[in-house]
């Protein structure tokens, strides 16, 4: 009787392994919904509980365990390795980053602004290809957040390059000119909240921080989708835009990152 319950109770274990562990991640590979709601609402707060941490904790750690200090490529390689063998998360990842940053080489910024820093992947990709004295300003409006990617920009020795703000972006966007003495931004990427992405555009138009040939690249246009943003470029006279097509990061969910320059 006591072996049979043991042989239950281990085969019930290896299935729900299995569940956790390859069924239900392959299964939610191909939905977006789904695996916004399985990687991000319920795999992180399991391992929240069981771990007594938080996911950009556990993102830091692997940097600080599979990084080299100082050395900005090798901090990428370790999220994305973090984040495609042991557990999501939404960082622009490995295929969209190689989309930003082929527009980052090409529009060789002196000054960008990126919306949304999270744990500070993007921010790295982005700081580590500008040209000497650029400027770049990050601005994360969750405190925790904000202390964790300070740790991975320190870490991929980027820390003099980038300047990143605490707060609101509809806060901040109106103070750049007089906080920091930007009059426009090359390039501008958005990825932060998802209904913040037409606002915050429109504010920058207002500020005037946007000069005729600034780029827009914006993230997750797909999924979880910004179709009033995508409405707003493509059917203004004022932006030339280009979608490019690709992946809900570490996912084959349709995503991607849509360009646009702004024509004045």
């Amino acid at each position: 009787m006591w072996l049979t319950l043991l042989y239950s109770c281990t085969g019930g274990a290896a299935l729900l392994y299995a569940l956790y562990r390859w069924v239900i991640p392959t299964a939610v590979q191909y939905h977006g919904g789904l695996a916004l709601i399985w990687h991000d609402v319920i795999v992180e707060r399991m391992l929240d509980t069981l771990t007594q941490s938080t996911r950009p904790q556990r993102l830091l750690g692997a940097v600080q365990k599979n990084a080299t200090r100082g050395d900005p490529r090798s901090v990428v390689q370790a999220i994305d390795q973090f984040c495609r063998q042991k557990e999501w998360a939404m960082n622009v990842g490995d295929e969209k980053g190689c989309i930003l940053d082929s527009v980052v080489s090409e529009v060789n910024p002196a000054t960008v602004l990126e919306l949304g820093t999270y744990c500070g992947y993007s921010t790295v990709r982005i700081a580590s290809l500008l040209p000497p004295h650029a400027k770049l300003i990050t601005l994360e409006f969750n405190p925790d957040f904000a202390a964790i990617a300070r740790q991975v920009i320190a870490w991929a020795g980027l820390e003099d390059k980038v300047h990143l703000i605490e707060g609101a972006s509809g806060d901040w966007i109106p103070k750049m000119t007089e906080q920091f003495g930007v009059k426009t931004f090359d390039l501008v990427f958005l990825d932060h909240w998802k209904d913040r992405y037409l606002p915050d555009t429109m504010l920058m138009e207002e500020c005037g921080l946007l000069r005729k040939g600034s780029i827009l690249l914006a993230d997750n246009v797909i999924c979880p989708g910004t179709p009033d943003y995508l409405e707003y470029v493509r059917s203004s006279p004022r932006y030339e835009s280009q979608y490019f097509k690709s992946h809900l990061e570490y996912t084959k969910v349709e995503d991607g990152l849509e360009k646009s320059v702004f024509l004045g």
